[in-house]
């Protein structure tokens, strides 16, 4: 594999963190040393380490990947990640695509081709050796930002090639599961984005089966296969990570914020923010301001 990916992203994210770009739904990440873990909701992408390596945590599961490979998320999975190798001399270099839902529905439909049966079903994301092909379409997609007054014109030709990639290579069917009407993924989608807009409510597993049209009986375990949680512990994560959110970008003491976001008891709001982020809300605001790449991933 040719180092064009990592020379590009390395002279275009000259700040540490995530950097958005003039390209649609494209952000470049560096990182110039490991990173202690952070929290977020992964949105469905592609990204593409060009250097360093990274761990993400879904749940109990853990997975590892770094320079070579590919990660693709088909739907929104909280997450912890954090970059296990980097360094001032070889950064972490990253590019990550938003995927683009109805330009892949659009392909899938004029591909009408079969999809490859040893995909395996119900999986949230992958990672996967990254191919010369994609590798090269990434190359040009940033290279686009040497080029602005090209990008309006190329990037979504370029865009469209490598979600064609994608669909031809061994994550075909997680990609396509997100679009196929019916299909598990999507009924447990409508559930996530359910509990998405109201997670500062409670719920009943009986409800929300009735939002995902399915049974009681079978969300539960197929929610539990495809983000390693529950539906409460999904909860449970959006409520954590925004009122993480609301104490440090509106200075909201811990009480409100738990309140806010729908817990009744200020005592077990912070109980479980120190349970999920390692320390109470205030220290934990505090070592994030004094470390503006782990603000930035926040």
């Amino acid at each position: 594999m040719s180092t064009a990916l990592r020379d590009m992203i390395a002279r275009h994210a000259s700040e540490e963190g995530l950097q958005a770009t003039a390209v649609p739904r494209l952000t470049l990440i560096r990182a110039s040393q490991p990173s202690e873990p952070w929290h977020g909701v992964h949105k469905p992408a592609i990204c593409i380490i060009a250097q360093g390596r990274k761990q993400l945590k879904v749940c109990e599961n853990m997975l590892e990947y770094g320079a070579g490979h590919h990660l693709v998320v088909s739907l929104d999975l909280p997450v912890i990640g954090n970059v296990c190798e980097a360094s001032i001399d070889e950064p972490y270099l990253c590019m990550k695509l938003d995927l683009d839902l109805s330009l892949l529905g659009t392909l899938v439909l004029e591909m009408n081709a079969p999809i490859a049966q040893t995909t395996p079903s119900c999986k949230p994301l992958g990672v996967a050796e990254t191919p010369a092909a994609l590798h090269d379409a990434a190359v040009r997609l940033v290279g686009l930002l040497d080029r602005p007054q090209d990008i309006p014109f190329l990037a979504p030709l370029v865009e469209r090639e490598l979600l064609y990639l994608l669909l031809r290579g061994e994550h075909v069917g997680l990609l396509h599961q997100m679009l196929t009407p019916n299909h598990r993924l999507q009924n447990v989608n409508r559930a996530i984005n359910w509990i998405r807009n109201n997670f500062h409510r409670p719920f009943s597993i009986e409800a929300l089966a009735m939002e995902a049209r399915m049974s009681s009986s079978s969300l539960h375990e197929h929610f539990r296969a495809m983000t390693n949680m529950s539906p409460l512990q999904y909860q449970k994560q959006l409520r954590l990570q925004e009122g993480r959110r609301l104490i440090l970008t509106e200075a909201m003491d811990a009480a409100t914020a738990g309140r806010r976001v729908g817990y009744d008891s200020p005592s077990q709001f912070s109980r479980e923010y120190r349970r999920q982020f390692g320390a109470p809300p205030l220290a934990d605001v505090n070592r994030l301001k004094s470390q503006p790449d782990q603000l930035a991933e926040a």
